[in-house]
């Protein structure tokens, strides 16, 4: 499909909000994925909460301009072949899981380069960040590691009174055996 320089445009502008909106980015090629594939890929990518866009590397090139991306220069370089582009919020991990074990599965999507909170990641980077647990499993290891204090001290608490408890029944079986004497 041919499209007039105001439609090219366009998409640029909204490319460039998207990549504004987005504190990680990742550069993947994702030839020899066909259509259904992709159509899985998106979907799985859509419910850790990021999207998944095919562009054309002139178009990107523009939009990483337009949107002054921070580190967004360490990407370009990477325009080249048939290129997606994952974008992901808050959470980095959960879209370098989706794409590290789909190409576990599929041995496709190619991670060219990543650009996580404006720093350049390799595509080893990418997999070690896909190899930490999620925010949400950190959160609760977090808890679990104040919480065991706490339960300690309560447990101790809960032993010295029950060695209270248990030393006033003995001095009030003693003292009733003494008086029943």
């Amino acid at each position: 499909m041919i499209r007039t320089k105001a439609q090219k445009q366009e998409m640029v502008t909204a490319l460039a909000t998207r990549l504004r909106r987005a504190t990680t980015v990742y550069v993947t090629d994702f030839t020899g994925l066909d259509v259904a594939k992709l159509t899985q890929l998106r979907r799985r990518l859509r419910q850790a909460g990021t999207e998944f866009l095919v562009v054309k590397n002139t178009l990107a090139r523009r939009a990483l301009g337009d949107a002054q991306v921070e580190g967004g220069g360490g990407l370009e370089s990477h325009l080249a072949g048939p290129t997606g582009l994952v974008l992901a919020g808050a959470d980095p991990a959960a879209a370098a899981k989706v794409l590290a074990d789909f190409a576990r599965e599929f041995e496709k999507p190619a991670i060219k380069v990543g650009l996580v909170d404006g720093r350049a990641v390799t595509p080893d980077q990418v997999k070690r960040l896909a190899s930490l647990p999620t925010r949400v499993e950190l959160l609760a290891q977090l808890g679990g590691a104040l919480q065991a204090p706490m339960a300690g001290l309560v447990g101790a608490l809960n032993g010295v009174l029950m060695n209270m408890a248990g030393a006033l029944e003995a001095l009030r079986n003693q003292r009733s055996s003494g008086a029943a004497s």
